[in-house]
This record gives structure tokens, C-alpha cells and sequence, in this order.
């Protein structure tokens, strides 16, 4: 394995925004029924950034931050108003140093820092950025001066690390904190401004392979929208042109695309608001947040569960026959609400069911418990795809973290997880997880709850065991590693049938890289000596860790060195048996490795007991097989056991009878 530069972007809105806001582009978590309609998994958080960079227009003053930020060890502080752009400008400056792609974007990995101390748990490790890291810190969020005069502290500390190492960190500024800016960060600020908007557009729209005449975006509504709306807004309005077009069914020329993007944009929350003052009984109303929920869905299904929306909120229809009542056609004509010809609703207008979503969550604040439980039987229905069912748990995720509610969102993770009878996992709930964990503003706090669940006593259910396990090998696993191996850790030791499955996530994760690798050997070591009592866990990861083919290529003996003190201080010896052959077999293979003889025999620190077991486990390795090599390496092993006994010998001569070990009381 080679030695990469790390970056890794957390809670990255996107592709398709440039901006601030809660933009979402979801990715889902790696499983078969994740892969839907083109979308790609979180695994690839490269291929974000490559979109991004596609479609990215640089903000005035972008190239500034680009020489600032070339020099090792350099620290960039990015200031500007809201939606101009700040946190992509950022990403883009580490992905590739500049608009050249002068960096191997390959290689590329960009890790980003925990915005407050909250983020942070006291067993996630203290930043120790390596020579060619790449940092983001983004500190927009931050709107009170004592929380921000913290941060600044914190990035005092962090900067002073940076230098040292010769890293390079990008750090994205409060827009409402100006006065309170600390003036020793005043060389290392940056301002940004606004990037003409009609450029963004464009770039997108092409990006798209929209076809489309300049003049086309002449329109008065458009220069409005361009000269005033944020990054997000103008990336959504492309987003929306492509829907249109995709569609069908808004005609089959640019204008008439273009149209009706700029009216679902500027219009749409003033229609859904006169419609609700003409819907006043609870079944249109219920009818119509149905059919939002569950836009593109069969009818059959959306009218399942609007009977049981209307069942939550405890409403109670007159008892009549249904063939005396409004039939669901025209209720659903009335409404404005399409019946296609495979079966499916959707609503007449572009973009109109997201704003009905909004507008029931903001507006009915007593119900959202209610809907919260609706949703938790409603996904599930059993007309309703994969595709469904990811659809509309994105939905209710949007609109509760639009409102604050990121608890409403996890607790249904809690509820899926648990119920879950498939092995694999629950789709709905590693869905919500995502979600939660992609969130610029609440991603810190899923995580927070992720590690609250790993580490409270009591016994975790294999369905949500699975779904964690899931999101730090996948999730976090691209965005916040050290924060994945630590959870990882927890979900490794603990029992249950899941276990395993967290083993196998946590050393694959750990070999992907040699800080996490020397990372996950430090804490194996330090859990092992302060836990006595249950050291064995901790053991037999840190023995399966250090196995010839998990360890990096070349290996870094030092780090091995230390692992490997660690496993030969203590029982059960067991456990070296596999570790020992395999790095006898890696040195039969190739000569090139003859150091790990020396360094395990090192790492024995002489103790006879160890030492004797070192050699009966060459003596079985070498019996085992005939080729020449395996007897050449084991004469070669045993004369560095002999080497290193004599040395013992010769020293406890001199200096008197050393006390046993625990390996040697045995």
C-alpha cells in the first residue's frame, strides 16, 4: 500500500452546490439497492468533488487563496457573504491546488476537522496532520462570539500543527463574525466575492449537455434570480431545467425547460399556500401530503397510506359506504395530481411536491410527531419499490432536518434497525444514517449519537449493530476516519453475531492507510494494557492487524514494532501462531522482508518465555512444508532467537536476576 495524502470532505453538499444551505445529493451506503437511477455510493466522495470541479466557477478572489495556499504547511482563512460560494471554493483549493488540476486528483483525499469541541469525543484522537495532508475546517455555522472565540483557540492549535508538518488546512470563515476575527489570523484571510451568476448557470446548464443560445438566458426573471440568489438556489434552478426536460412533459425546447424551473423556483411556495386556504377538510390535506411523500409512487399505495396518515392524526371519517364518497380520481384532479399511465401519481407541476413537503412541516408543528410515526409503517408498505422507499425516507430526512428535528430522523434509524430480519441490513435505516450523517449542520450530532450507541452498556441489536457498521466503514470511513475507527472499535469487541462483521470493517478501513493503521495499533495498545480484565478482544484484533498481508507496503517496522511488543507481552500466546507464520511466509516469498525477523525477536524485549515460543512456532511453520526457503528462514529466525538469548543471558549476569513476566509465570 502506498503512501497517500489525505482529504476527506465531510458532509459534502454536493456536486451541486456552491454555496451554503441544505442541499442534498444522496449517495447512499454501498449496498446493491443502493445503486438506483445513476446515483453512485459515498464510497467514491471523490467523485464529488470531480463533478463539483466540473461545474465549479471560481468566486473573485480564488485565485489569491490558491498562492497562499501553495507553500507547505500554509493556512488559508476564506471570508465572504453567504452563497458566495465559500465552502466549495474551499474544497476545490484542496482537491487540486488551483484551477491547473496541478494536484494528482487520484490520490487526492481531503479530511475535514470537527467545526466545535461538541464534535469531538474523548477518545477520537488529537489532530496530527502528516507532511502533504490536506485539512478543511469549516466554521460558517458558528453565530455566538464566546462558541467562536473557542474555535478560534482551537484553530490556533491547529495551525501551529499544520506548520510544523507541512500540511495544508483551508478554513471557511463566519459571515456574521467579521468584528470578531482574531488579528493574528489577519495575513492568512482571504476574501471572497460573489461569482457572476448567469457564469454558474452556464456552467451548469452545459454540464448538463443542455442545449441553449445565449440569449436564452436573457429573461428579466433570470438576471434576477442571478444577480441576487445564492450558489444553491441557482444550481437547484439547473437541476430543475434538466427535471423538465427528463420529464416529458413540459414541452421539448429550452425556453419552455427554463420557464418552468424559474416558476418552480420563484412561485411555487405562494401556490401551495393559496391552495391550502381553498383545502380545508383533514382528507385533502392529508391526500395532498401523501401524494408529496410519496410522488412517483403506485396509486394503490398512496392512497394506502393516506388512510393510514388520516388514521395517525386521529381523524374519523363518517361512516358511509365509499361508493356514497368523492371518488379517489377525482379527489386526486381536484388536487392537481396526475395518474400516469403505469399506475403512478405525481403532481402537475414542476417541483410542487417539494414544496408541499415544506410547507406541512413548517406550518404544522403539532403533528410532527405524528408524522414521524406515520412514516415509520408508511415506508414499508408493500407497494412500494426499493426505489419508494429510499425516496421517501430521504424526504421525511429533509424536512426534519429542515425544522430541527435530526431526532426524529434517528429514532426512526433506532426503530428500522432493530426490526430488521435481513442480514444485510435495512435499507430505510442505513438510508436515514446517511442522510443524518451527510447534514453539514447536524452531521456532528448523528455522529455524537452513533457513539453514544456503541459505547452504552447493554446489549445492541445485530440490525443496528449492521447499520453502524455500515455507516463508519462506508460513511464515515470517507469523511471522518478517525472518528470511523473508534466506533468501529467498540462495535469490534463488543458480543454478538456482528462482530465479526465490524473486525472485518475496521482492519479493512485501518489498511487503507497508514495513519489510521498506526492510529488502530496505538489504541489496541493502550485498550489492552488499561483493560486488563477483557484485553483479550483487544489481543486478537491488534494480532490480526499486524499480519503480514494487512500491513502497509513497505511496511513501517516502527509501527510494527510497537504492535508487536504489545501482543508478545502478554497470553494468550495462541494468538501468535498466525501472525508469526505469516510474516515467515511474506519473508520466504520475498527476501526483500528479512527486517520483520529482526523486529519481531526485538519486540520480545528478550523475555525468555517469548522467545521460546517465537521458536516452536518456527520450528511447526517449518515442518509443515519442504521447500528450501521455509528451512533457510527459520535457520535465519532461530539465529536471531539465539542472538537475542545470549544478549539476555550476557545482561542478567551483569545486572542480577530480573523479575518474571506474566508470559513466564505461565
Amino acid at each position: 500500500m502506498t503512501q497517500q495524502d489525505r482529504v476527506t470532505v465531510n458532509d459534502p453538499r454536493g456536486p451541486v452546490n456552491n454555496g451554503e444551505g441544505h442541499q442534498y445529493v444522496f449517495y447512499g451506503t454501498g449496498m446493491d439497492w443502493m445503486t438506483r437511477k445513476g446515483v453512485e455510493s459515498l464510497r467514491i466522495a471523490r467523485e464529488d468533488r470531480l463533478r463539483l470541479a466540473n461545474r465549479f466557477v471560481p468566486p473573485r478572489g480564488y485565485r489569491t487563496a490558491v498562492d497562499h495556499l501553495e507553500k507547505p504547511g500554509s493556512v488559508v482563512l476564506l471570508e465572504g457573504p453567504p452563497g458566495s460560494g465559500r465552502r466549495a471554493a474551499a474544497i476545490m483549493l484542496l482537491h487540486r491546488f488551483g484551477e491547473d488540476g496541478s494536484a494528482d486528483e487520484e490520490r487526492v483525499r481531503v479530511e475535514e476537522l470537527p467545526a466545535t469541541a461538541k464534535d469531538e469525543h474523548r477518545n477520537d484522537k488529537p489532530l496530527a496532520p502528516g507532511e502533504g495532508d490536506r485539512l478543511l475546517l469549516d466554521l460558517s455555522g458558528i453565530t455566538d462570539e464566546e462558541e467562536y472565540a473557542t474555535a478560534q483557540r482551537r484553530l490556533a492549535v491547529h495551525r501551529s500543527k499544520v506548520q510544523e508538518a507541512g500540511a495544508h488546512m483551508v478554513v471557511v470563515l463566519p459571515s456574521v463574525m467579521e468584528h470578531a476575527h482574531a488579528p493574528d489570523f489577519e495575513p492568512h484571510r482571504v476574501k471572497l466575492e460573489r461569482p457572476r451568476g448567469v457564469a454558474v448557470v452556464t456552467r451548469y446548464l452545459r454540464m448538463d449537455r443542455m442545449a441553449f443560445r445565449p440569449a436564452d438566458l436573457e429573461s428579466a426573471d433570470l438576471q434576477r434570480l442571478c444577480d441576487r440568489s445564492p450558489m444553491r438556489e441557482l444550481a437547484r434552478l439547473t437541476g430543475l431545467v434538466k427535471a423538465a426536460r427528463d420529464s416529458g412533459r413540459f414541452g421539448s425546447d429550452f425556453a419552455g425547460w427554463l420557464d418552468q424551473a424559474i416558476h418552480a423556483v420563484t412561485d411555487r411556495a405562494g401556490e401551495v399556500g393559496r391552495q391550502m386556504v381553498a383545502v380545508r377538510t383533514a382528507p385533502e390535506r392529508a391526500l395532498l401530503l401523501a401524494a408529496a411523500m410519496f410522488d412517483g409512487a403506485r396509486a394503490d399505495t398512496v392512497y394506502e397510506a393516506w388512510q393510514d396518515l388520516l388514521k395517525k392524526v386521529g381523524h374519523k371519517e363518517e361512516v358511509t359506504s365509499e361508493f356514497a364518497q368523492t371518488d379517489f380520481g377525482e379527489r386526486l384532479k381536484v388536487l392537481g395530481i396526475e395518474r400516469a399511465p403505469d399506475g403512478r401519481l405525481r403532481f402537475e407541476r414542476l417541483a410542487y411536491a417539494d414544496a408541499v413537503r415544506t410547507y406541512f412541516w413548517a406550518n404544522f408543528p403539532g403533528v410532527r410527531d405524528d408524522l414521524r410515526d406515520w412514516i415509520d409503517c408508511a415506508a414499508g408498505l408493500d407497494g412500494l419499490t426499493t426505489d419508494d422507499q429510499v425516496n421517501v425516507v430521504v424526504r421525511f430526512g429533509e424536512q426534519s432536518l429542515a425544522v430541527g428535528r435530526p431526532d426524529h430522523l434517528f429514532g426512526l434509524v433506532v426503530r428500522w434497525a432493530n426490526r430488521a430480519a435481513r442480514a444485510s441490513g435495512e435499507p430505510r435505516a442505513a438510508t436515514a444514517l446517511e442522510l443524518g450523517l451527510r447534514h453539514e449542520e447536524f452531521g456532528g450530532w448523528f455522529r455524537r449519537r452513533m457513539y453514544e450507541c456503541v459505547t452504552r452498556p447493554g446489549p445492541l441489536s445485530d440490525g443496528l449493530a449492521r447499520v453502524l457498521t455500515t455507516a463508519c466503514h462506508q460513511s464515515l470511513g470517507a469523511t471522518h476516519p478517525d472518528q470511523a475507527i473508534v466506533r468501529l472499535h467498540h462495535l469490534a469487541v463488543r458480543r454478538g453475531e456482528t462482530a465479526h462483521e465490524a473486525r472485518e470493517a475496521l482492519l479493512d478501513l485501518a489498511g487503507r492507510d497508514r495513519r489510521l493503521y498506526r492510529l488502530l495499533i496505538d489504541r489496541l495498545r493502550d485498550r489492552s494494557h488499561q483493560e486488563p480484565h477483557r484485553a483479550k478482544p483487544h489481543l486478537l484484533l491488534l494480532t490480526e492487524l499486524l499480519r503480514s498481508d494487512l500491513a502497509p507496503d513497505p511496511p513501517r517496522w516502527s509501527d510494527l514494532f510497537l504492535g508487536w511488543t504489545a501482543v508478545f507481552s502478554q497470553p494468550p500466546t495462541e494468538l501468535w501462531n498466525p501472525l508469526v507464520s505469516s510474516w515467515l511466509d511474506t519473508v520466504a516469498d520475498d527476501r526483500t522482508q528479512e527486517m520483520a525477523l529482526d523486529v519481531m525477536v526485538g519486540a520480545t524485549h528478550g523475555r525468555t518465555a517469548a522467545l521460546h515460543r517465537l521458536y516452536v512456532i518456527a520450528c511447526g511453520w517449518a515442518r509443515s512444508a519442504r521447500p528450501p526457503s521455509r528451512a533457510a528462514v527459520a535457520t535465519l529466525f532461530w539465529q536471531h532467537i539465539d542472538q537475542a538469548q545470549y544478549a539476555r543471558t550476557e545482561s542478567t549476569e551483569h545486572a542480577g536476576a530480573e523479575p518474571r513476566t506474566t508470559e513466564e509465570k505461565r
